[in-house]
């Protein structure tokens, strides 16, 4: 027994595994010492423990598989976590950049391979499809330091995409024309079965996974989905005769939308690629290098400098004219060219099948691997660098008053019902600037209309605790006990300083019962904070657009830029565009709090010039749509009277739909004691023109000390 367990290469599946994980682990913790990227390190361990090292493991089925897992993982998290919308504004600097990135080194590189390698000029154009495509090896550093939506970096994932689509071109024209297949069947049957598979991706997983997300809220079932989903967009691409990593790409590019950056799903597929599948595929990668071939034979060096330096070289340039068209910083260059100069995926494809063709010999093959060390730790150290000044840079850019006022969220949540609990903690999370450490608040209240709780108020407070962990974000879960709910809310945004509430919209308990009910009608009067009551039907995640109702003078208000700052976040976590029906002269406000912004959304305005505009909206928002009415309270500014009818143009044309109603903080002195009897003599303007308020408060709390005096008697 211990014979075989000690045999070289280890074939025990657990200790591979076990040793595996060690590399993962320890990789980190050493090179951090050195300041040197972890990346380089699994790399190295595979070089030291695979055949061509200490032949501890072999590259068996399971480097294989998991290592090809690896790359399609890291092309897919490139695409879900690009910034979509900084793409398409960045469009014109990113196509320039791709056709740089791959012309440069495809021309150059041919030339050079033909007059140094002394290759034919259709081999040379061969080898230097590898030059001229890279592999996103760096990016789990963006995308750790938080900048993976920096132009710069949507920038270079363009050129990746450009690299990459000419390299596949190319290397398909090259190796068709090796093997006698160019026929002009074959590349019209090609265009095709590109163009349906396009078509397949674009208009079906959409609506394949809006309806999951929709019937299932199991978050494990939704990360097999997502999974499961990129795994067929890759086969298929690989079918078609596309490279598999194109596919992967092309499902995030598509399921971006669907899975914001701040969501527990997100948080499950970042930790699973980084904590699993891409180190394995590094690792995977080291075991494939040869070193020793290069001391048994010299002249092997000549050609695998020769290779290094045009790979280097060439991406180098393009970066460097990217820099100076568009007057991007030495940093941004360093980043651009750290990112786009690692080869691996395409280039080990290419190699193979050049070896497969008879048309590589050993010297490119060696070449080819010790490129790949190469530039991989190029790569890694240059995007570490560059990333951690770029962070120190973008923190050296204070934000204004206004802006550190509009940035300071301080979100509490006040919860009861144990169904909505995770819906509302994942608005407020989308609520939120990404990344931002404030945590949220979760408030339950024991009040004296029921008796108190004390197991209900943990088990929910451990289950928003659990939605939020889930999502990587902090929650404090406060329970208290006081008066009543409202009074404890208000009680609490005191305590804690909370900047804004998000409430779940009440559900009438009969038929003389209110729309927002008394609870809500209490807080408006007792707090100016900004308030969002929602109601969520369906995943936010799914939202197509966001419908937001803008009342006249709305920019009046105190809380203006904050209410637009967070719904520029859900539009920005999600992925969609918000359109805004406003009046005439309040949207040049909408648009200058939106330009004030480090981060640009798509948006759009309709002008409204009545109340009567606002009741056609119920003809433009579908089911997909998140619809956001802008409310305000009596005697403010932008209160209007015709907003006596939202509770009814509400339930008539919008019970089916996702819905906010948000009022914005607003200055002024709260009503206090907001848990004892209204003056009915008291003629204030807010409750003079509330009507019958006061009244039904009075008999609200009436009827519970009925109810208490009632129990009392049934228990003696």
């Amino acid at each position: 027994m211990l014979d075989t367990l000690f045999t070289l290469p280890i074939d025990n599946p657990v200790l591979i595994f076990f040793i595996v994980l060690a590399i993962i682990l320890l990789a980190p913790i050493v090179l951090n010492r050195f300041r040197i990227p972890h990346i380089i390190g699994l790399i190295i361990a595979g070089i030291i423990i695979g055949p061509h090292g200490l032949h501890l493991l072999a590259r068996d089925s399971s480097f294989e598989i998991f290592g090809q897992v690896g790359i399609l993982y890291l092309m897919f998290l490139a695409g879900i976590e690009m910034d979509i919308f900084s793409l398409i504004r960045n469009r014109k600097p990113g196509i320039i950049f791709g056709l740089l990135t791959f012309g440069i080194p495809m021309i150059l590189g041919t030339v050079a391979s033909h007059y140094l390698l002394h290759l034919d000029w259709l081999i040379s154009m061969l080898l230097s499809s590898m030059f001229a495509s890279h592999t996103l090896i760096s990016y789990p550093i963006v995308s750790r330091y938080g900048i993976n939506r920096y132009a710069p970096v949507t920038v270079a994932v363009a050129g990746t995409i450009f690299a990459i689509l000419g390299s596949l071109i190319v290397f398909a024209i090259v190796t068709g024309s090796l093997s006698g297949d160019t026929s002009t069947t074959y590349w019209v049957a090609f265009v095709i079965k590109v163009i349906a598979y396009a078509l397949f991706i674009i208009f079906v997983y959409p609506h394949l996974i809006r309806w999951f997300f929709k019937t299932y809220s199991d978050n494990v079932m939704q990360f097999i989905f997502v999974l499961a989903l990129v795994f067929l967009s890759s086969f298929i691409a690989e079918f078609i005769g596309l490279l598999s990593i194109i596919g992967a790409f092309f499902a995030g590019i598509i399921l971006n939308r669907y899975i914001p950056s701040v969501s527990p799903l997100m948080n499950r597929l970042e930790f699973v690629g980084n904590a699993l599948f891409i180190p394995y595929f590094l690792i995977g990668v080291g075991m494939m290098i040869d070193l020793g071939i290069i001391v048994e034979h010299p002249e092997l060096l000549l050609v695998a400098v020769i290779m290094c330096f045009i790979a280097v070289s060439t991406k180098w340039i393009a970066a460097w004219m990217i820099q100076r068209i568009f007057h991007y910083t030495a940093t941004d260059r360093r980043l651009i060219f750290g990112i786009t100069s690692a080869k691996a995926a395409v280039s080990l494809a290419a190699v193979i099948v050049g070896r497969q063709l008879g048309v590589f010999d050993d010297a490119i093959l060696n070449g080819t691997i010790i490129m790949i060390l190469v530039t991989c730790t190029v790569s890694s150290i240059l995007t570490e660098r560059a990333s951690s000044k770029i962070v120190v840079q973008l923190q050296d850019q204070e934000p204004s008053p206004a802006e550190s006022a509009v940035n300071e969220d301080r979100i509490l949540i006040p919860v009861a019902n144990p169904a909505t609990v995770e819906r509302l903690v994942n608005m407020a999370l989308l609520m939120k600037k990404p990344k931002r450490n404030t945590p949220i608040y979760a408030l339950y209240v024991n009040d004296d209309s029921k008796t108190s709780n004390q197991y209900a108020s943990q088990r929910i407070l451990q289950q928003a605790s659990k939605a939020a962990s889930a999502a990587d974000a902090q929650l404090v879960p406060i329970s208290r006990y006081d008066l009543n709910i409202a009074s404890g809310i208000l009680n609490t945004v005191k305590e804690h300083n909370i900047s804004e509430i998000v409430l779940g919209l009440h559900h009438k308990a009969n038929i003389v019962d209110s729309f927002f009910g008394s609870k809500i009608e209490n807080m408006l009067r007792g707090t100016h904070k900004m308030i969002w009551i929602t109601k969520c039907s369906t995943p936010p995640d799914t939202t197509s657009r966001i419908i937001v109702s803008v009342p006249p003078m709305a920019e009046y208000e105190t809380g203006f830029a904050t209410w637009i700052d967070r719904l520029a976040n859900i539009s920005q976590q999600i992925g969609c565009r918000i359109i805004f029906y406003a009046y005439e002269a309040t949207i040049p406000h909408i648009e200058g709090v939106l330009m004030r912004r480090n981060d640009k959304i798509r948006h759009e305005y309709s002008k409204v010039e009545s109340w009567d505009d606002m009741l056609l909206l119920s003809n433009v928002v579908s089911e997909d749509d998140l619809f956001v009415v802008v409310s305000a309270r009596r005697a403010s500014v932008s209160f209007n009277t015709d907003y006596d009818k939202l509770p009814a143009f509400l339930t008539q044309y919008f019970a089916d739909n996702n819905l906010i109603v948000l009022y914005p903080e607003q200055f002024g002195t709260a009503t206090p004691n907001t848990a004892t009897f209204h003056d009915p003599l008291a003629q204030s303007a807010e409750t003079s023109s509330h009507g019958l308020l006061g009244m039904r408060d009075g008999l609200d709390i009436f009827a519970r000390w009925k109810k208490k005096i009632t129990d009392r008697f049934r228990r003696q």
